[in-house]
Order: C-alpha cells, then structure tokens, then sequence
C-alpha cells in the first residue's frame, strides 16, 4: 500500500481510538466486545488448469494451492478492522504465469504466478448515518464487474487501496464514491504490470424501483505511464453510463433483463484520442430449475483502441478462453447462447448445476468474424466445500492473435 493511503489510514486509526478512549467511561467493555467478536477467514481453493494453444510448442498443466488466512474484529467505536494474507504456491508449474516476463515462453499462459501479499488491510466504519467508509486495501465489485471487479476467478485477486464511501441514508438510493490511487493487479508485486498507480475515481449512483434497479456512473481512471506496459496509460480513460436490471414474473416464467450503455474518451496523460461506445442486453427465462437466455455485447474500436475495461472481472466475460481480455482495436461484438439447469438436495450435494455458453465474435468496425467458443460448467456444494469442472473451446476466426484454445479446469474451494 503506497505513503498515501498508509498515512490517511494511520490518521484514521488514531481518530478510532479518540473516539474510543471518549466513549471508554459509558462503555468499558466495548474494546473487549469487538476483540471478542473476532471472526476468523480460511479459505482454501485447489486448482488443476490445463491449456492446449495451437501454436505453442507445449501444452499448459498448472496445479496451484491458495491460501487466504485473516480475521474481522468486531466493532469498536463503530469501526472494525480487517486483515488478510494471501499466498499462491505452485504444485505443477508447466506453465507460463505472466506474459510480460520472458520465462517458459514455450508454454501457454496460465495467470496463476507465485505470491505471498497481504491481500486486503482495511477499516471500516458506521459512524455516519446510513453510510459506510472503508479505508485501506479492499476489494471492490461493482454492479455485474464488467467495469470494475476483484478477478475473483484467478488465484491472486485484484484490490485497491483506496478510500470508499457508500451512502443508503434515502430509501432505494444508494450513492458510491471510491478515490484510489493504486491498483493490485493479478500478476503480483514482482511483474512489470502488477501494479497500476494514479489518481483515479468511482462514482455510481443507483436506484431500486419494482421494475429493477437504475445505475449512472462515472470512472475515471488515471494511471501512469509503465516503460514495459504501454497500455496502462493508454487505458487512462473517462467512461460514463447507465445500467438497468431486475427480474419479473411473466406466468410460471420468471425474466431476468440487463441493459446497458457507456461512452468512453481518452484522460488524463493518455497520448490516445477516441470516442468509443459500449452497448450490452441480455435476456434470460428460467422455469424451475431449467434457465434459458440470450446477449449481446458490443464495445467499439476505431482501428487503433478498442473500448477497454482493464478494472474488470474479464473472465466472466467474452469467454472462458479469455481471449479478449483486450478488446481488439476493431472493437467486438459478442453474441451469446446460455442454457442452465439448477438441482437442490442431489444425493450428497446440497446444490447442483450445469450450464453451457456458445459465443460468436465479430469485429464491431469491420465484417470480420473472430471465431466461436462453448463453454461448460458442472459445480457442486458439498457443505463447506465448493467443487466445480470447466471447459472451454475456442475456435479461430480471423484474429491473427486469437489461436484454437481449448481449456480444462478442476477445482476444489472450502471457505470457513
């Protein structure tokens, strides 16, 4: 965490235990109280990835083991502290972690690099009527995580040190402002690209009616200039927007609906000028346990940048290939197909499902198609144990650097 927010943070802390010590006479115990309250975090995740990429010489086989280890105090002073370590270690590491290095170059990538951090560091506070500050290292997730997630689904997760207010004072209303100024990528502290750093905002007003729930928001994103990753400030960027989803009744058929629409311009020392649009809907029907539904995604190029989200949960989009973790610069246009089934109580497992995805790329500036892909999952919740399989198929269009990819995961999760 940078002198920043280490400063703002000590400050904070000496302002709890003002607070505290103010309040120690009418309330003795409470210190106690809070230390008592503490809950612990254990969270253990098992992962087999296996890749084969035409075009590499050696096909991928990672095994990885992820440890987070903390704990959560209760409330003193109406703030509570919260502490967590994180480590990834390589079981089976025939794999290349971070594509910026220059190491087994012959394997396919696998984002799973070895590190040992401290994962989030944060106060929190309630002080205020109806709202939440949150200072420190925190991972942050905004609406579906298309603009702004933790990469929840990669092994390191993807933090902020930043200073976030959320305020729900007015009924339905819920007002979100993050300042940070650095970003704690998934490559880790000794990659070229694990950090991002700057000034930059979140800011996002939404509102629940009965139909679903309204979002504006506005992020801008200052990062500065990386000597070995030029894309970092070239992702320095204004994107503005709205999103609406909610779910409704229609009979025995229940209707889930998004949608949503950005613009996006260049900011802040970004030597790129554009003006580029994001447009996204999506369908989906479910009747018992059996869903059925359909999107489109469609974010602009203009031949040199295509609209860019480099804050997102980028797995859960365009893909499980991750082939389009950078939107190429004719744009994309993504059109899907889901289809799931959902069990309760099965056998040994409390829940079981499957799902499948087919996608189809296109360029959004030019007729030029980009390939297609099927995605499958099976996952299963045993108690306190999560297990899923996954596979992913992606086949080649005319994207030079999209090769035929196909992927397989086994995973095993307990969280305590």
């Amino acid at each position: 965490m940078n002198t920043n927010v280490l400063a703002a943070g000590a400050v904070a802390i000496g302002l709890a235990l003002a607070t505290q010590a103010q309040a120690q006479a009418q309330d003795a115990g409470s210190l106690k109280d809070a230390l008592g309250a503490t809950k612990p975090i254990f969270d253990l995740r098992l992962r087999a990835e296996n890749v084969d990429q035409d075009g590499i010489a050696n096909d991928a086989h990672a095994t990885t083991l992820r440890a987070r280890l903390g704990f959560e105090t209760g409330k003193w002073g109406k703030t509570s502290l919260l502490v967590e370590g994180e480590g990834i270690v390589p079981i089976q590491d025939d794999y290349r972690p971070d594509p910026m290095i220059a190491s087994m170059t012959t394997y396919p990538v696998v984002a799973d690099p070895e590190g040992y951090e401290i994962n989030r560091f944060q106060l929190t506070n309630t002080s205020l009527p109806g709202t939440t500050l949150t200072l420190g290292r925190q991972r942050i997730a905004l609406d579906d995580q298309r603009f702004v997630g933790p990469v929840g689904w990669r092994q390191n997760e993807q933090t902020f040190d930043a200073f976030r207010v959320v305020n729900k004072s007015v009924k339905n209303l819920v007002i979100d402002a993050t300042y940070f100024n650095k970003v704690n990528r998934l490559f880790g502290e000794d990659s070229p690209q694990g950090d991002f750093e700057g000034d930059s905002a979140l800011l996002s007003a939404s509102y629940q009616t009965k139909l679903g729930k309204f979002t504006a928001f506005n992020y801008l994103l200052d990062f500065e200039n990386i000597a070995a990753v030029p894309a970092a400030v070239r992702d320095s960027t204004n994107t503005r927007g709205l999103r609406f989803g909610g779910e409704k009744n229609a009979g025995k058929v229940k209707l889930a609906y998004s949608v949503s629409y950005a613009q996006q311009s260049e900011f802040a020392d970004n030597p790129l000028s554009f003006d580029l649009d994001y447009r996204f809907a999506e369908l989906t029907a479910s009747h018992k346990q059996f869903s059925l539904g359909y999107g489109v995604e469609i974010m602009e190029g203009d031949g040199v940048k295509g609209f860019t989200t480099p804050l997102a949960t980028l797995h859960k989009f365009n893909g499980w290939a991750d082939k389009f973790l950078t939107t190429p610069a004719n744009g994309l246009e993504d059109q899907y197909l889901t289809a799931g089934v959902s069990l309760k109580s099965k056998g040994v497992f409390e829940t079981l499902s499957l799902s499948a995805t087919y996608h189809d790329y296109r360029a959004e500036r030019l007729s030029v198609d980009y390939g297609d892909e099927l995605n499958i999952s099976l996952a299963a919740k045993i108690k306190k144990v999560n297990v899923m399989l996954k596979f992913a198929d992606f086949d080649e269009g005319a994207l030079v650097s999209a090769r035929n990819t196909q992927k397989i995961w086994g995973q095993v999760e307990f969280v305590w």
